[in-house]
Formats: structure tokens, sequence, C-alpha cells
């Protein structure tokens, strides 16, 4: 293990800490490359404060601490990552696909929601990974996969909250499952091939279930509990996913 990588790595963790930063801020705003806004004033940052993580000049107000966060865990993770690299891919390979996971991961806790242009993305991405890893074949297979088995999911919820707006007598808007779940799981298929999606696809849901079930029991105890409380579901996905680049 050759530590005179070390600083670079760290440079490294911080110019993909501001990068994931800057595509958090800027495109659930405007669903384009554009440049940075200030989170309380809105107005615009320059790309050298950005960079530097400076307070606005114009509000005086600091950066959030989600940016704080990503900086901070990007720095830590970037060496890791370099060091225990997934055997298969190596470092270079596997980072591209790391960074897509964490910006989907970062944007769905934050906003609720997976881009039709991350989803694009993700397309452009797991096209020539999932050849790689799996031959077009299972590709293919693997994308109808896990776009079909979350729709009929998706579907089925969409179902049940109609059946529950109708007893309760009020509309009922949150879903379990957002559609951006469905174009992602299509998208993870096309990484991660079949049957892997189909076993990545049961992962998430159980994980996804004990969280939910852990989450409810904490709101009933902190008596703070809402019914059909929206739960981001993408997290769930990436990271199983993670793990199936390095056991699989």
């Amino acid at each position: 293990m050759n530590f005179a990588f070390l600083p670079f790595l760290l440079l490294l963790g911080w110019v993909v800490g501001i990068f994931l930063n800057y595509l958090a801020d800027v495109l659930p705003r405007t669903r384009r490359l554009s440049v940075p806004h200030c989170h309380q004033c809105n107005e615009k940052i320059s790309l050298v404060d950005f960079f530097l993580l400076r307070k606005c000049i114009h509000c005086g107000s600091t950066r959030t601490n989600r940016t704080r966060i990503i900086q901070s865990l990007s720095v830590a993770l970037i060496p890791v990552i370099f060091f225990f690299p997934p055997e298969r891919f190596g470092f270079w390979l596997t980072l591209p696909y790391f960074l897509y996971f964490a910006l989907v991961f970062i944007m769905d806790v934050e906003h609720r929601v997976v881009l039709y242009e991350m989803v694009g993305a993700g397309i452009l991405l797991g096209i020539p990974m999932g050849i790689y890893w799996n031959g077009w074949l299972n590709t293919i297979i693997g994308g109808v996969a896990g776009f079909g088995i979350m729709f009929v999911l998706y579907y089925f919820g969409v179902l049940f909250n109609r059946w529950m707006s109708k007893r309760r007598g009020e509309e009922i808007e949150e879903v379990a499952l957002g559609f951006g779940d469905v174009n992602l799981s299509g998208v993870l298929g096309l990484i991660l091939g079949w049957p892997k999606i189909a076993i990545s696809l049961f992962f998430s849901i159980v994980a996804g279930g004990v969280f939910s079930g852990l989450y409810l029991l904490g709101s009933l105890l902190a008596r703070r509990y809402r019914p059909f409380t929206a739960i981001p579901y993408a997290p769930f996905l990436v990271i199983v996913a993670v793990v199936l680049f390095y056991l699989a």
C-alpha cells in the first residue's frame, strides 16, 4: 500500500466533494450546469468562493450542513476506495459509477427526486459497464427486469394509495415508490445485469423495509408519527449496488 499517493488522493477527494455539491445544488434547481446560487439570498456565488466554501458575500450565510458533510466524506472516502477498490474494476473504472450513485443518493435524500437527466446519464454510463461486466444480453435483460419489477411494485403502490384515499375520504399524495425509483432500477439493471439486479432489488426492498420499521418505531416512541410519510428509496438501491460491485 503506497501512501505516497495520499496527498493527491486527499486533494482529489476535495475536488470530488466540490463537484458533488455543485451538481447537487444546481441540477435540482435548473436541470443543467449553471452558476451556483446562495441557498439563503439566491444571489450568484463565484466559482472560487464555491470551491473554497466561503460565506456568501451578499448575505453572509455559511454553506449548508450537507455541503460540509459531503466535502468531509469525499476527502475521507476517496483514499479508502483507492486503496480498497472493487477487485474486478479497480479505482479509476469504479470512480464514475460511485460518484453517480453518490449524487443520486444526495438528491433523493434532500429533494426526494431522481431527475430524468440523472436517468439519462445513468443509461449512458450503464450500458458500457453492463456489457463489460455481463455481456450485452444480460445487460438488456437486467435493464428490462429492473424497470419492470419496480414498475409493478410502483403500480401496486398507486392502487393501494387510491384504495386508502377512498377509505379515508381524503387524497393521499405520498407514495411508497416514486417513478424515479422505477427509472433508477432500470439504470441499475443495465449496470448490474441479470440476475444481479434481482438480487439487488430483493436486498434493497428488505433494507428499505427494515429502515421504515425502525423509523416508524422511533416516530411512535417520540410521538411524532405521521401516517404515509415518504421515505427516499434510492439510497437503498445504490447502497446495495455498491456492495455488489465488491461482492458479485
